[in-house]
């Protein structure tokens, strides 16, 4: 990676790298870009003709380093749609850049991924969520107090002010609903974190309308969308929220709940690609 390269310029690098190593073809027939978060990544697993690509031979792609998130790009098909899958996420918590928050989304957005599946582990907010619940995420609140869009405009990233009125896409989310039982749907606030949220913080994003509440997410929406992706998103509930659950929060509780979850995820998402590749939108 050449030092003083323009962010769009180490997405453009990424993509040749990646061209050059899954085929331009490949790259060109992959429907469905998905970000797997907090201890989803053995979803990668259930794709068919498998290419893995780690993280860290990506030039310029962070590799994540928390526990329960995966650091490689894996590209297959289930059922007839080709997807590109992120076995993990890396945070700002962890020091790094909006920027680098998500130059892996840009890249395969830049490659021509037209449509995106971001998911997440998240504290339930909302009256009718319990751990262990999915849920479709209708829009979101950035209380990051950063953005993706900071900095120099870079055209190949969308407009200087894009509009944020249908980040969600909504046929997108009506197709996920559709795919299983009981799939909730909500608000979901993205925060600066480590820290789980205290009590108060909890009853300010009540009253904010938010209905669960992570670490991640909304940044590569806002990413996403700036440069014309379709994108639709899904929460595991993997606890409630500070001041509603009794427990003490924890990151072990987290991955727990991502294990029991991961059948209902892996069945839900299956049949979510499978329409999608049966549809044209």
């Amino acid at each position: 990676m050449i030092a003083g390269m323009s962010e769009a310029g180490r997405c453009e690098e990424a993509v040749l790298a990646l061209r050059a190593r899954l085929g331009e073809g490949r790259c060109a027939a992959i429907r469905l870009g998905i970000v797997l978060g907090s201890g989803l990544k053995g979803f990668a697993a259930q794709l068919r003709d498998a290419e893995l690509v780690p993280f860290a031979e990506v030039p310029g792609w962070p590799v994540p380093k928390v526990e329960g998130h995966g650091g490689a790009l894996v590209v297959g098909k289930l059922d007839s749609t080709l997807v590109a899958c992120l076995t993990g996420r890396v945070h700002l918590y962890e020091g790094w850049s909006p920027a680098e928050v998500t130059r892996c989304v840009r890249t395969l957005r830049m490659l021509s991924v037209p449509a995106f599946l971001v998911t997440n582990a998240a504290g339930g907010i909302g009256e009718d969520l319990s751990a262990g619940d999915l849920m479709a995420i209708t829009d979101h609140i950035n209380l990051t107090g950063t953005s993706p869009l900071l900095g120099p405009h870079e055209p190949k990233f969308g407009p200087r002010f894009p509009d944020q009125s249908r980040v969600w896409d909504p046929k997108l989310r009506k197709l996920l609903v559709a795919c299983g039982s009981g799939l909730q749907q909500g608000v979901y606030a993205g925060l600066l974190g480590p820290t789980y949220e205290t009590p108060a913080e909890v009853r300010m994003l009540r009253s904010l309308g938010a209905d669960a509440v992570g670490m991640s997410t909304v940044h590569e929406a806002i990413a996403l969308n700036a440069m014309g992706a379709r994108v639709c998103g899904l929460s595991l509930i993997s606890n409630l929220a500070a001041g509603i659950s009794e427990q003490p929060l924890s990151h072990t509780e987290v991955m727990a709940e991502g294990a029991k979850a991961a059948v209902a995820l892996t069945s839900l998402v299956s049949e979510f690609c499978r329409r999608l590749g049966s549809t044209a939108g």
